[in-house]
């Protein structure tokens, strides 16, 4: 477009009325969503040329930390698969045989029935399998029953592929259960499914077989299949043990979300898996299995050398290496409800038993010149260089997600800078 006195605009006015390309709303929508997103804008508040380090109180990334490091085996595992030269090619779109077989007998130790290879399909870490089990399900009309609070990557996932999502409540004061009476209302003749993370990321809770039966059953009431994400298998360290929601697999068809990330403290390595317990082939019958079949043979695979990895490391990781990262989450829990008990604005719902999270209430009568949960994140980041997930980033305004899956002194130096701040803000 020429200006009235046929000059041309300069770069700098050039507009985009002509280009037919632009922002995919759809994409960016889906990714406001993310934690990524939200603890970036937080992390942007922090002081870089303050006097503090920073302090991460608001990932799921241990690994960083020397009392998280993984197991030498798992390491030795990786560059044993490398030198072999066996795993340097394209590997089947479900993943390689020895390393699905592998991952069925470790998930069948704690199940009634025996999975196969079959049962299994390998995925870059459990985003992925998030992606593609959420994918094979969206079809005009349908909905999706998602946990709040909950991972907001389902959410991201369901924005991009139009999948209705309908939140159910978990609750805190019967130790984050799910309310089961507003499932059946949420429900219809066009949902799916319905979400659950055990243990439980953002909340630290574990869930108890009576209510998972329930769950299940509710479930089959309503004609919908399980998606159980189970990324946090076995880190539990209350009262209550991990149960795998697939013993309940010849009520309801569950399909089961996991990885190597958490128990073996490897995110970045982006080995995960979705696995069907369904011994009466339901999901085989509705055409679910064959959707996800068709996704992964046109998405991207784990790298094969992880995979070729796999067996190796699940079958020589000495219990010894799982107890200590127990012990550690154990006491750095301990550490946490204590310290947050004593801080006036902050209330603890539920004592986290499980994963690497607690979800902790806020309450803003109890501060000055803090609008919100957001405000309080970022003013804090900008004060004490401590970074927590605001709860608005999991449909829970007003509430803020901890980890304490960081070294213990830094954790230790994280919360009593933070209990420092809120004492700050406290009206008199």
């Amino acid at each position: 477009m020429e200006k009235e006195n046929g000059a041309k605009p300069s770069a700098e006015e050039e507009t985009t009325e002509r280009w037919r390309f632009g922002e995919n709303k759809a994409v960016a929508a889906a990714g406001g969503r993310s934690i990524r997103a939200t603890l970036n804008k937080v992390v942007s508040s922090v002081d870089e040329n303050g006097p503090r380090p920073l302090i991460p109180l608001g990932h799921g990334d241990p690994s960083v930390f020397p009392s998280f490091r993984t197991t030498p085996i798992a390491e030795e595992a990786i560059v044993e698969a490398v030198r072999s030269a066996q795993f340097n090619n394209y590997a089947p779109t479900n993943g390689v045989l020895p390393a699905r077989r592998a991952i069925a007998e470790y998930l069948s130790k704690d199940l009634p029935y025996k999975l196969s290879p079959d049962d299994v399909f390998l995925t870059a870490g459990c985003a992925q399998a998030i992606d593609i089990v959420v994918s094979a399900l969206a079809r005009p009309d349908a909905n999706i029953l998602l946990p709040r609070p909950g991972f907001p990557m389902y959410e991201a996932r369901c924005t991009y592929t139009n999948l209705e999502m309908r939140h159910f409540d978990l609750i805190p004061e019967q130790g984050w259960e799910v309310d089961l009476d507003q499932v059946e209302k949420l429900a219809d003749e066009n949902t799916v499914a319905i979400v659950i993370i055990n243990p439980n990321n953002p909340c630290g809770s574990v869930l108890k077989y009576q209510h998972m039966e329930e769950i299940a059953k509710t479930a089959r009431k309503l004609g919908v299949m399980v998606i159980s994400d189970e990324v946090y298998d076995h880190l539990t360290f209350g009262s209550n043990p991990f149960i795998p929601m697939g013993i309940f697999g010849d009520i309801v068809p569950v399909v089961t979300l996991g990885s190597i990330s958490k128990r073996w403290v490897v995110p970045g390595w982006r080995l995960g898996w979705i696995a069907t317990t369904d011994p009466k082939g339901i999901l085989s019958k509705t055409k679910v299995v064959d959707s996800i079949r068709s996704i992964l043979d046109i998405t991207t695979d784990p790298a094969t050398f992880i995979q070729g990895a796999v067996p190796q490391i699940i079958e020589k990781t000495k219990d010894d290496f799982f107890n200590n990262i127990i012990h550690v989450l154990r006491d750095a829990a301990e550490l946490c409800y204590n310290i947050i008990k004593d801080i006036k604005c902050i209330t603890c719902p539920h004592k986290p038993e499980g994963s690497m999270f607690v979800m902790v209430k806020l309450n803003l009568s109890y501060l000055v010149d803090i609008s919100d949960d957001v405000d309080f994140c970022s003013i804090l980041a900008k004060e004490e260089s401590v970074i927590v997930l605001p709860g608005s980033a999991l449909e829970m305004k007003n509430w803020l997600r901890i980890t304490f899956a960081v070294e213990p002194t830094s954790l230790v130096v994280g919360l009593e800078r933070l209990k420092s701040f809120c004492e700050r803000h406290e009206t008199n």
